[in-house]
C-alpha cells in the first residue's frame, strides 16, 4: 500500500518530495537553546548590553590624546629667496603659515650713526650703500635735504639731470624687482631678457661718474660733472626699445596661468589696512591708493612732466607686478620729455663754498685750490636747524630727517627706509597663506637689506 501511495502517478512531484520528509523523520527548526548561544551584542540589545559603549567603526583603541604644536623652521639667510639677511622664523602648520618672525640685523653697519662723525660731503657716498639697487635716489633725499637747509636753489640743467637719473635708476630698480619676482616664482626666462636691458643701463651710469653700482653722481648743488657728449642720444636709443622688452615680459608672465596662480590674491592688503601700516609707494597704489610724491609734492621739475599715477584694484602680489611694469612704461615717457626739454647752463650752484671749482680753474687760482682743499677737508658749515624731506623712492617713500647744530656735520641723521615699513607687514599678508606664497610675497615687497638694516 505504501509503494502504491508514493508511486501514484496522478500526484505532482512537489508532493512526492513533502510525502517522502514525513516519512523519513521530523523536520528541525531553530529552537529556544539553539538562539541562546546567540545571546549578546550580537542579537537585539538587553539591560545589559544596551549600557554597552559603542566601538568606533575601525574597531581599534580610542586614539591616545596628544599636544600638536606647529612645526617651527628657518627661511633663510641662507636661503636663496630670501634677498641677502633675512632670517625669517616662519611657524608651520603642514605647509600652512601660522605666523611669521622676521628677525633683521645681519647687515647693521650703524650708517646713521657714522653719518653724524663725518661731513655733509663725506655723507653722500653712505647712501649709496643703503639701498644698493637704487642708488642715485638714495643720495637724492640726502641732497634734497641738505640744500633745504642752505636754502639754495639749484641750476635749472642741475634739476633736469638728477630728475633723469632718479627716473633711470627707477628703470633699474623696477627691472630688478620683476626679474627677482618672476624668478622666485619659476620663470628664470625674463631675469635674461630685463637683466640685458640693465646691463645698458648701468653703462650709462659708468659714462656719467665713473662708476657702475656706487655712483656718488648726486652732490650738494648739483651734479658732480656734466653729461659726456653723446650719452643723451644712447638713453634715447635705450628707452625707445624698453617698452618692447617690458611687452615680452608681460606676454610670457601676465597672461600665463601659472604664474597668475602664483600671484593672483596672494599676499591680499587692502586700502585702509595700507594707509593703516604706513605703506607708500607701489604696494600702496596696488591696494587703491593713489598717492605719489611726486604729484602730491612736486621736487625738482616733476611738476613740468607729464606722467600718470598707476593704481591697482586688489593689492595683492600680481597688482604690485603690474604697476611696476606700468611704473617703467611711465618712466620712459618721462625720459623722453626731459631729453626734449634738456636746458643749456650750469650743472652745480656758483659758490666755490658748497661745490668744488672747475680743475681748469684750480690750475689758475689759488682761491681755487683753497676752496677745494677747505670743502674736502673741513667741508661747509649748515645753518642750524632740521627737515624731514621726502622723495618717490622706486621702492616708497625714501625720506631724510635732518638735524643741524651750525657745524660742518650733521647732528642727527634718521633714515626712513620704505623697506623696513613694508618688511614688518610681512607676517600680516602672509598669514594663512602657503610657505610657498612667502617667497612670491617677500619678492614682490621689493626689499633690500642694505636700508633696512642700515
Amino acid at each position: 500500500m505504501l509503494s502504491r501511495f508514493i508511486f501514484n502517478k496522478k500526484l505532482p512531484a512537489r508532493r512526492y518530495i513533502s510525502i517522502y520528509q514525513k516519512l523519513l523523520g521530523k523536520t528541525w527548526y531553530p529552537d529556544t537553546e539553539y538562539f541562546n548561544q546567540f545571546k549578546g551584542p550580537v542579537m537585539y540589545p538587553d539591560e545589559t548590553t544596551s549600557k554597552w559603549k559603542t566601538l568606533p567603526w575601525c574597531a581599534k583603541k580610542k586614539p591616545r590624546e596628544m599636544t600638536v604644536k606647529n612645526i617651527r623652521i628657518n627661511f633663510g639667510p641662507a636661503h636663496p629667496a630670501a634677498h641677502g639677511c633675512l632670517r625669517l622664523i616662519t611657524y608651520l602648520d603642514g605647509e600652512i603659515v601660522r605666523r611669521l618672525d622676521p628677525h633683521i640685523g645681519l647687515l647693521h653697519r650703524g650708517t646713521e650713526k657714522l653719518i653724524e662723525y663725518k661731513t655733509y660731503v663725506q655723507a653722500v657716498p653712505y647712501f649709496d650703500r643703503l639701498d644698493y639697487i637704487s642708488v642715485l635716489c638714495n643720495e637724492h633725499a640726502f641732497c634734497l635735504a641738505a640744500e633745504k637747509l642752505l636754502n639754495i636753489e639749484l641750476p635749472r640743467r642741475a634739476k633736469y639731470i638728477r630728475t633723469l637719473f632718479a627716473e633711470l635708476t627707477r628703470l633699474m630698480n623696477h627691472l630688478a624687482c620683476t626679474s627677482f619676482l618672476t624668478l622666485d616664482v619659476g620663470a628664470i626666462t625674463p631675469l635674461f631678457w630685463l637683466f640685458e636691458e640693465r646691463e645698458k643701463l648701468f653703462e650709462i651710469c659708468e659714462r656719467v661718474c665713473g662708476s657702475r653700482m656706487h655712483c656718488g653722481y648726486f652732490r650738494i648743488g648739483g651734479v658732480a660733472q656734466d653729461m659726456p657728449l653723446g650719452l643723451m642720444d644712447d638713453i634715447y636709443e635705450l628707452v625707445k626699445k624698453l617698452p618692447e622688452r617690458l611687452d615680452e615680459v608681460e606676454d610670457l608672465a601676465s597672461h600665463n596661468r601659472m604664474f597668475i596662480a602664483r600671484t593672483k590674491d596672494i599676499a591680499v592688503v587692502t586700502a585702509h589696512e595700507a594707509l593703516n601700516r604706513g605703506f607708500s609707494g607701489p604696494m600702496l597704489r596696488a591696494s587703491g591708493v593713489k598717492w605719489d610724491i611726486r604729484k602730491a609734492k612736486p621736487y625738482e621739475v616733476y611738476d613740468e612732466l607729464e606722467f600718470d599715477v598707476i593704481v591697482g584694484t586688489n593689492g595683492d602680489v600680481y597688482d604690485r607686478f603690474i604697476i611696476r611694469i606700468e611704473e617703467m612704461r611711465q618712466s620712459c615717457r618721462m625720459i623722453h620729455q626731459l631729453l626734449s626739454k634738456m636746458p643749456e647752463g650750469e650743472i652745480k650752484v656758483d659758490d666755490n663754498k658748497i661745490s668744488p671749482p672747475k680743475r681748469a680753474e684750480m690750475k689758475k687760482s689759488m682761491e681755487g685750490v683753497i676752496h677745494h682743499f677747505k670743502l674736502f677737508s673741513r667741508g661747509f658749515n649748515v645753518p642750524p636747524g632740521s627737515t624731514y624731506t621726502a622723495i618717490e623712492h622706486p621702492k616708497g617713500e625714501f625720506g631724510v630727517y635732518l638735524v643741524s647744530d651750525g657745524s660742518s656735520k650733521p647732528y642727527r641723521c634718521k633714515i626712513r627706509a620704505p623697506g623696513f615699513i613694508h618688511l614688518s607687514s610681512l607676517d600680516h599678508m602672509c598669514r594663512d597663506c602657503y610657505l610657498a606664497d612667502t617667497v612670491a610675497a617677500l619678492a614682490a615687497l621689493d626689499i633690500v637689506f642694505g636700508d633696512v638694516d642700515r
